[in-house]
């Protein structure tokens, strides 16, 4: 999370959008949706802009309606980023406060709740700041697929250390994650045979499409839907 676009059109926040609930789970309060007795769960990692974006509730509803349960954890514990031009806004506090690093640890006990329900295979997305949890998250086996959109800056370790089907969907306007990148990173994946990967650089599109698309503008939501579908294809084949 180190270049401006990760604050650019930023979503009308809601408390009440979505067709599922908020509830506490594994320590957070929690977006869910999707029926309670699946046992193939979807973890949602927002981007700075927290788990009350619709778009992005829209998006777990639509994953739900696939057969998984979703859950999308607050991990910003009520302080999601709302105003970034607002002058008493510290974005370097705010970094720190809620850095990568604790989102990952946070999202442990999340992991281990959906194994207690029953959950026997786990998948996990995430959005910009999101995404670089996810690829912490692929660093272990302790969710079966991993689909990183337009993540926030990753590096060569972290990719070495992935473990887990991985899809990295990316932007051709991205000044934190470069399609230039995002592409070495598909080649170090593909020489680890012992599981898939796959890398798509999406044209014409910037840093956050996927779920920060304005719903009047008929080319971006086309490029969202398109990424979300990929993404749902992906978890289709490997978390079963």
């Amino acid at each position: 999370m180190s270049s401006s676009q990760c604050f650019e059109n930023p979503p009308t926040l809601s408390s009440t959008c979505g067709a599922g609930t908020v509830q506490e789970f594994g320590g957070l309060q929690t977006y869910i949706t999707g029926s309670p007795d699946s046992k193939l769960a979807i973890l949602l990692i927002s981007d700075v802009f927290g788990y009350e974006a619709p778009n992005l509730r829209k998006l777990a509803d639509k994953v739900a309606s696939a057969g998984y349960l979703v859950v999308v954890p607050d991990f910003f514990y009520g302080d999601p980023i709302i105003n970034f031009n607002d002058p008493t806004f510290d974005r370097d506090s705010w970094r720190k406060t809620h850095n990568t690093d604790k989102g990952y640890e946070d999202a442990k006990p999340v992991l281990t709740a959906l194994k207690s329900r029953g959950v026997s295979a786990i998948g996990a997305a995430g959005f910009c700041w999101g995404g670089k949890v996810v690829v912490k998250l692929a660093s272990s086996t302790d969710i079966q697929a991993a689909v990183v959109l337009h993540p926030g800056k990753i590096t060569e370790d972290e990719i070495d250390d992935v473990k887990v089907p991985i899809a990295i969907l990316g932007a051709e306007i991205d000044h934190t994650s470069p399609p230039e990148q995002l592409k070495e990173f598909g080649k170090k994946l593909s020489e680890k045979s012992e599981f898939d990967s796959f890398v798509k650089i999406f044209p014409g599109v910037a840093h956050g499409w996927s779920v920060r698309y304005s719903l009047e503008d008929e080319s971006a939501v086309k490029s969202a839907e398109e990424a979300q579908l990929d993404m749902l294809n992906w978890f289709t084949k490997y978390v079963k």
